[in-house]
C-alpha cells in the first residue's frame, strides 16, 4: 500500500493557523474587551449612583406606573415620581446622615470625658467580682489614650465627611438623573440590554425576575425592617433619655442589614450597662424592649413585605452583602445580594440547557428550585 495521499500537496495550500478572516475576528474581541474595559473605568466612580437609581427605579416602579396611567406624557410622569422618591426617601436619608455625623462626634466626646475622669471605674467598683477586671483593663488598655485616639480618628473622619459633601452631592445628583431615564426610557432600556446578552427571551425573563426579587426583597426586606428596628431601639433611647439615641437607632438599622448580626449588638450591652451603673429599671426596660419589639419585628414585617420572594439561607445573603459593601461600598448593599442573584439565574439556565439541551422555554419560575435547595428546603419542579 502507498503512502496516503496528502491534502495539501503544498505549502501554498496548506490553511494558515491564523487566517485574515480570524485575526480580524480577534482584533475586533481584543477591540471589543478593552472598549468595555474603559467604559466600565468611566462609570466605575458612579456605581453607587446607579446601584441606588437602580433600586429606587424597581421599588418606586408601582407608583410610576400608578402615575403613568393618570399623566400620558412619560416627561411629567417621570418627573412627578422622582419627586416623590426625592422627597420621600432621598432627603429624610440626607438629614439623617448629617444627624449622625453630629451626634457621633459628641458621643465620642463624651465617652473620652467619662473616661478621662475615672467615672467608669467607680461604676464597675461596686460590684467585688467587676473590681478586678476593671483594673486589668486599665493595666492592659490605658482607656484613656484609647479614648483620646478614638476622638481624633472620629474627628478626622467627621472632617473627611464634610470635606466629600461636594462628591456626595454629585453622587446624589447622578442618582436622581439615572432615576428619571430608568423611569422615562424603560422600554428601550430593557430592550438594548436584551439585546447584548446572550440569552433567549425566556432566559432574559428568568434572569431579570431573579433580579427584580431580589432588590425588592432587599429593599422591602432587609434595609425596611432594619431601618424599623433602629427606630424602634432609638425611639426607646430617647425615651429612656439615654444619649445620642439618633446615633444608635442608626447604628442598630446598619447591624440590622447584615445577616448573624443585629441590634442586639447594640441594646444588649446598653442594657448591661445601665444594670452595672445600678438603674435597674431602665435596664429592665431597654433589654424587654429590644427582646421583644426590636428582635422580633424582623419575623413579623419581613413575610409581610416580600413574603416568599427571595428568602435565601443566611450564609449566602451574609456574604453577598458583606462581600459587596467591601468591593463596591454602601452600594454592595444592593449590589452584592443582585451579583448572587444573576449568578443563580446563569446556573439554573445552564442546568437547563444541559438537561434539555436547547436554550429557550425556561419558564420564569424555574429558578423557584434553586433557591429551595439553598434555604434547605425540598423543592418542587413545574409540572
Amino acid at each position: 500500500m502507498g503512502m496516503p495521499e496528502t491534502p495539501w500537496r503544498t505549502r501554498e495550500e496548506r490553511p494558515a493557523f491564523l487566517s485574515r478572516d480570524r485575526a480580524l475576528a480577534l482584533a475586533l474581541v481584543a477591540a471589543t474587551a478593552l472598549a468595555a474595559y474603559l467604559c466600565y473605568l468611566l462609570v466605575r466612580p458612579f456605581l453607587p449612583a446607579l446601584a441606588w437609581a437602580l433600586a429606587l427605579a424597581v421599588v418606586a416602579y408601582p407608583l410610576h406606573r400608578a402615575i403613568c396611567k393618570r399623566i400620558p406624557l412619560a416627561n411629567v410622569a417621570a418627573l412627578l415620581t422622582v419627586a416623590a422618591v426625592v422627597v420621600a426617601i432621598v432627603l429624610p436619608a440626607v438629614f439623617v446622615s448629617r444627624q449622625f455625623v453630629k451626634q457621633a462626634t459628641v458621643a465620642a466626646e463624651m465617652a473620652a470625658e467619662e473616661v478621662s475622669s475615672g467615672r467608669w471605674r467607680a461604676i464597675f467598683e461596686r460590684s467585688a467580682r467587676l473590681a478586678p477586671l476593671a483594673r486589668r483593663v486599665e493595666e492592659a488598655l490605658e482607656p484613656r489614650d484609647v479614648a483620646a485616639r478614638a476622638v481624633k480618628a472620629l474627628q478626622e473622619r467627621a472632617g473627611s465627611l464634610v470635606s466629600g459633601t461636594v462628591w456626595t452631592a454629585i453622587q446624589l445628583l447622578v442618582t436622581v438623573f439615572c432615576l428619571f431615564y430608568f423611569f422615562r426610557d424603560r422600554r428601550v432600556t430593557v430592550g438594548a440590554l436584551r439585546s447584548l446578552v446572550p440569552l433567549s427571551d425566556a432566559e432574559m425573563q428568568v434572569v431579570a425576575a431573579r433580579v427584580v426579587d431580589t432588590i425588592r426583597a432587599t429593599i422591602f426586606g432587609s434595609v425596611t425592617v432594619a431601618a424599623v428596628q433602629g427606630l424602634l431601639g432609638g425611639l426607646m433611647f430617647w425615651v429612656l433619655g439615654l444619649p445620642a439615641p439618633l446615633l444608635w437607632g442608626t447604628v442598630m438599622a446598619l447591624l440590622a442589614i447584615v445577616p448573624m448580626l443585629g441590634a442586639f449588638l447594640v441594646w444588649i450591652p446598653a442594657a448591661i450597662y445601665l444594670a452595672v451603673s445600678g438603674d435597674w429599671l431602665r435596664a429592665v426596660i431597654l433589654a424587654a424592649w429590644g427582646a421583644t419589639a426590636v428582635s422580633f419585628i424582623d419575623n413579623l414585617l419581613y413575610p409581610v413585605l416580600v413574603g416568599s420572594r427571595l428568602r435565601l439561607h443566611t450564609l449566602p445573603v451574609f456574604f453577598s452583602i458583606v462581600g459587596g459593601i467591601t468591593v463596591f461600598g454602601a452600594a454592595g448593599v444592593i449590589l452584592g445580594p443582585v451579583v448572587l442573584a444573576v449568578s443563580m439565574a446563569l446556573v439554573e439556565v445552564w442546568r437547563w440547557r444541559t438537561a434539555h439541551g436547547r436554550p429557550g422555554e425556561i419558564p420564569v419560575e424555574h429558578p423557584a428550585p434553586l433557591a429551595g435547595r439553598l434555604q434547605g428546603q425540598e423543592a418542587r419542579r413545574p409540572s
